[in-house]
C-alpha cells in the first residue's frame, strides 16, 4: 500500500483549529477548578484530528477496497480509547459520583478533533459551541457545590 504525502501546511492549520475550538471549554473546566482542564482538552481535540489525519493519508491508496472500513477502524478506536480517558474522570465516594459532565465533555472534545480533520467546521464549531455554553450556562444554574 502506498502512503499518499501529507499536506503540512493543510494539517497544521486543521490541528491548530482543533486546539482552538477546544479552548473555550479548556478554559471553563480550569477557571472552574475541574480535574481536567487546559492541557487535556486541546490534546484530546488535537490527537483526534492527527489520529484521522495521520489515517487517512495512510489509507487513501485504498480508497476502494478499505478505505471506509479503515477510517471506521480508526473513529472507533478513538471513541473507545478517549471513552477510556474519560472514564477515569468520573470518581465514586459512597452514593455520590463526579466527574460524569468532565468525561462526556472529554469525549465530546475527541469528537471536535475528527469533526476538524475532516473539515466539518460547522459541526467542530456547534460540538465546541454546545459543551462551552452547557458549562458556563449550566454552572450558574447547579447549586454552588463542585458536583461534576
Amino acid at each position: 500500500m502506498e502512503i499518499v504525502e501529507l499536506d503540512l501546511l493543510e494539517n497544521l492549520k486543521l490541528i491548530i483549529a482543533a486546539y482552538l475550538l477546544a479552548l473555550p471549554i479548556a478554559w471553563h473546566r480550569e477557571k472552574n477548578a475541574r480535574s481536567a482542564g487546559l492541557r487535556t482538552f486541546p490534546l484530546v481535540a488535537v490527537g483526534a484530528c492527527a489520529y484521522v489525519l495521520v489515517s487517512r493519508g495512510i489509507l487513501a491508496s485504498a480508497a476502494e477496497d478499505g478505505f471506509h472500513e479503515g477510517i471506521a477502524r480508526v473513529i472507533y478506536g478513538l471513541m473507545t480509547g478517549i471513552g477510556f480517558i474519560g472514564g477515569g474522570a468520573i470518581l465514586k465516594n459512597g452514593g455520590r459520583v463526579s466527574g460524569t459532565a468532565t468525561a462526556a465533555s472529554i469525549w465530546n472534545t475527541g469528537a471536535v478533533g475528527l469533526a476538524v480533520a475532516f473539515r466539518y467546521w460547522e459541526i467542530a464549531i456547534i460540538l465546541s459551541l454546545i459543551n462551552f455554553l452547557t458549562f458556563e450556562i449550566g454552572s450558574r444554574v447547579k447549586s454552588s457545590d463542585k458536583d461534576d
